[in-house]
């Protein structure tokens, strides 16, 4: 099987190896053609002959032909047979740059065969190839996870030092349906306690559900300015759209700086501005500085940390312009080659122009994911604590709170069209407030799609 093919060509650059591996990859065993005659008469291929087809086809440089053989072994009952087809034709679609579809099929051979380690190292080198240096460093994370030989893991040791994205542009986008139990994170009290006694709260600022479509998105653009040093851009954003337009909430961000290479981590700074608008009015402007920095802690494992700030500047409320400052660590293992666990801490300082609406919040995360056949199962667990700096006139008392958080996701790759497959997300949201106004219960699903891979 594939495993059974070179280990060190791929990683080296040797894309196509396909044809000169066949033999040793024990699949597809040559055996002669000379029953086939090349008269315009029907005959049946057995699937070492088939093999042996594409193979002279791809020698002669008849890729049609080659593609059109691996495509229909791809078809195959037995799964050796079909994994080894969609080996050779993604080291074909490797060597044309066709990197999502050879993406596709590496991923379609681990879910059939997990420990195939080969085709992961092909997987990672792919997504490298494409500017998925995460996804890349997770492939090599969990390859290490599931054993290489000696010699292997010590050049997968030195490739993932040298890992950098090289991809000048790209983009990445995820549409869905998404119901919501609370599309405006609002209480369900009819009432909201005051100084002044209890206010009867308005329907529009109370719980209201609704079913919208989000979307989140992002490209960017990247220019080598030396052989350790890249120019970075980046433009994102995030929208979610209801019939009632009093609640369509909109996000868009565009940031550039530097991004330098470091032996095997990496740190990048950026500035930027970020541009937020509600129920269709502008609703702030931040302009940011950030620096993030990674690094891997052994061959399974890797810790991220960022810091940033901010000056906001919101539209609505002058009482509400100030600065930002942020800071987040996080952690990442590949346990095996297909289950990962992580977590991550985060903290959060805004200091506004007045002390009741200047916040300190801090989360904790933790979250894992599992390979299941050809699904992803992601699972995420919350806690955040926020506090007010002091009581809000109208309030009487300070704000404080509890925010729980947990969610599900599924992406199901063999449903998947191009390179897009069905995602269905589920989340709940448990808000509890020393403030009734900020008290809420949430539960939104999604229906959409995402990247297969």
């Amino acid at each position: 099987m594939v495993d059974g093919l070179c280990w060190i060509a791929p990683l080296a650059g040797l894309a196509i190896g396909a044809a000169a591996g066949a033999e040793a990859s024990g699949a597809a065993p040559s055996e002669p053609l000379a029953a086939i005659a090349p008269e315009r008469r029907t005959a049946k291929l057995s699937a070492a002959q088939l093999f042996v087809v594409a193979d002279a086809a791809l020698k002669r440089g008849d890729g049609v032909t080659a593609e059109a053989a691996y495509r229909a072994l791809a078809g195959d009952r037995d799964p050796e047979i079909r994994s080894e087809a969609r080996f050779r034709l993604g080291m074909v679609y490797s060597a044309l740059g066709r990197h999502v579809d050879a993406a596709r099929l590496f991923r379609r051979i681990l879910d059939d065969k997990p420990d195939a380690q080969r085709v992961r190292l092909e997987l990672a080198r792919i997504l490298d190839a494409m500017g998925d240096e995460a996804g890349a460093r997770r492939a090599l994370r969990e390859a290490q996870a599931g054993g290489l030989p000696p010699e292997v893991a010590r050049f997968v040791d030195r490739y993932s030092a040298a890992l950098r994205s090289r991809k000048p542009f790209g983009a990445s986008i995820e549409l869905a349906f998404a119901p919501d139990s609370n599309i405006n994170r609002a209480t369900r009290s009819d009432t909201l306690g005051t100084v002044l006694g209890d206010f009867t709260l308005d329907k529009d600022a109370k719980q209201r559900s609704g079913v919208g479509v989000a979307a989140r998105g992002q490209a960017f653009a990247r220019v080598r300015v030396g052989d350790r040093v890249n120019l970075l851009a980046r433009v994102s954003g995030s929208a979610d759209l209801y019939r009632d337009g009093d609640f369509n909430d909109f996000l868009l961000s565009v940031a550039a700086g530097p991004e330098w290479r470091l032996g095997s981590d990496r740190l990048t700074g950026e500035v930027g501005i970020t541009r937020h608008w509600f129920g269709g009015q502008s609703f702030a402007t931040t302009r940011d500085l950030a620096i993030n920095y990674s690094h891997p802690l052994d061959r399974q494992s890797q810790v991220r940390g960022s810091a940033g700030f901010g000056l906001i500047d919101n539209k609505r409320n002058p009482l509400q312009d100030g600065r930002r400052y942020s800071a987040s660590l996080s952690y990442e293992r590949a346990i095996s080659n297909r289950f990962g666990i992580g977590g991550s801490v985060a903290r959060d300082r805004q200091a506004l122009g007045d002390p009741g609406y200047s916040l300190t919040s801090s989360q904790i995360t933790l979250f894992g994911y599992r390979e299941i056949g050809s699904a992803t199962l992601v699972a995420t667990l919350g806690y955040g604590r926020l506090a007010a700096d002091e009581r809000l006139a109208i309030y009487p008392r300070r704000r404080l709170d509890n925010l729980y958080r947990g969610s599900l996701a599924l992406t199901f790759r063999k449903l998947g069209i191009g390179s897009f497959a069905p995602l269905i997300r589920v989340t709940g949201e448990r808000n509890r407030s020393s403030v009734e106004l900020f008290g809420y219960r949430r539960i939104r699903t999604e229906f959409g799609i995402t990247r297969a891979f």
